[in-house]
């Protein structure tokens, strides 16, 4: 059914601070850098709230002022940078405010706060609209605007409706990605690529948030779709997502789900913040993720993960003539850690992938099964299972495929914990026989 894969390049695009031609911040996504020859502070206000990081040439601090109360927060364990720093950031990510430092070329966050924690939602549009950055000491080479990213993962080709991928003029693939944050799931946001397929560069393109719920939020695992002279967006919703409170296990995981949102703007450039709605998908359990969407001989087919609990998931299939009308079509629940689905055109069909994980039953771990759309398994695609949950990102180039994953590799340091990855993994179709 598909040729085997060799990998073909890794690449990992770690980025601070993205220029960005927005006046204010759009949304809670924000960030400045600069090179620094001795002590420094970086600071973001708005209104009576002021954020400010500092680095006195050996540790580095946090202090938040709100109102007329000021509370510091310092890490003993990884607050210590020493002498060697070359630059000095300061990043808003959701409701997470972080310092890091870059020695070497490596980043590494030193101190953080939840601002959540302190009375301060940075989500809010209209504490979004006073944002302003700021720089004292010993900084050079400031640079402001958007955060970028750790890492990359969760990686979707653009396509049209019926699953075809979206090229540009000069012949790059269009991708999202999940562009990992200085943290756990909601410090990360929705980005564009623009990939070049002879190459394998990849060029940030832009950001995609979504307003819901009165906010603005960075959700991401995300399928943009070009359906007639409109986008379509699908997202999930782990920007709000929040493990529970280890000092009361009596309060519930917050759930996962998909909103849509739709607009007549240019989606493959700059920033935008959409308007998404809740997109009902049936369930066997508490959340869903992943959506993947194709239309195909007048119904639309969604496909996507539905978790049991947190965290054992597989994946499920849905379809309706419109997605306002969609009912089950069939479910894996033999698997436990299964996501990544991904309705792939082939052959005048349309089949499944998925990425079964490490810790699925030992028959179905660390593969990417493909499924008919009863989800009966019909093949296996022959590429590098890397670490984490890679997914079956598949874009056909004439006779050959190019498979785009992403592994579990972290960068950011300690502090962050989980998160932060992934590298991205380009594997290349080999000739010979498919398998």
């Amino acid at each position: 059914m598909f040729p085997e894969f060799k990998i073909v390049r890794r690449q990992r695009p770690v980025t601070i601070a993205v220029a960005s031609t927005s006046s204010s911040r759009p949304a809670a996504n924000a960030a400045i850098e600069a090179a620094c020859d001795g002590p420094v502070s970086l600071s973001f206000t708005s209104g009576g709230d002021v954020l400010t990081g500092s680095y006195d040439g050996r540790r580095v601090s946090l202090e938040v002022t709100t109102g007329s109360r000021r509370t510091s927060h310092a890490s003993r364990r990884h607050g210590r940078a020493g002498r060697g720093v070359d630059r000095f950031a300061l990043t808003l990510t959701g409701t997470m405010l972080t310092a890091l430092t870059c020695a070497d070329g490596t980043w590494v966050a030193r101190a953080r706060v939840d601002l959540s924690e302190v009375g301060i939602e940075p989500r809010d549009e209209s504490w979004l609209a006073g944002l302003t950055a700021g720089h004292e000491g010993a900084a050079e080479d400031v640079r402001t605007g958007a955060f970028g990213q750790l890492g990359l993962r969760d990686i979707r080709v653009v396509t049209y409706a019926d699953g075809s991928p979206f090229h540009e003029v000069d012949g790059s693939v269009l991708l999202t990605a999940t562009s990992a944050g200085p943290g756990f799931f909601p410090t990360a946001h929705t980005s564009v690529w623009a990939l070049d397929p002879v190459t394998y560069d990849l060029v940030h393109r832009g950001a995609l948030y979504f307003r819901r719920d009165g906010l603005v939020y960075g959700d991401h695992a995300t399928h943009l779709v070009r359906e007639g002279d409109e986008w379509l967006v699908a997202t999930s919703t782990w920007a709000g997502f929040k493990a529970p409170d280890k000092t009361d296990p009596s309060k519930p995981w917050s759930p996962v789900g998909v909103t849509v949102a739709r607009s007549r703007e240019d989606l493959t450039r700059g920033e935008h913040v959409l308007d998404a709605t809740p997109l009902a998908l049936p369930t066997d359990g508490v959340g869903v993720w992943d959506p993947h969407l194709v239309r195909r001989d007048g119904e639309w087919l969604v496909g996507y993960v539905s978790a049991k609990k947190y965290f054992d998931f597989h994946p499920m299939l849905a379809s309706g003539p419109s997605l306002d009308a969609l009912s089950l079509r069939a479910a894996r629940t033999d698997r436990t850690a299964t996501e990544g689905t991904t309705l792939v055109p082939l052959g005048g069909t349309v089949v499944v992938g998925a990425s079964d994980g490490r810790d699925n039953p030992r028959r179905v771990r660390a593969r990417y099964p493909i499924f008919d759309l009863d989800l009966n398994e019909v093949a296996e695609l022959r590429s590098a299972y890397v670490s984490n949950l890679p997914w079956p990102t598949l874009i056909p180039l004439g006779e050959e495929w190019l498979h785009v994953a992403f592994d579990g590799t972290p960068h950011g340091g300690r502090l962050t914990g989980y998160g932060t990855h992934g590298e991205v993994v380009l594997s290349r179709s080999t000739p010979g026989r498919s398998v």
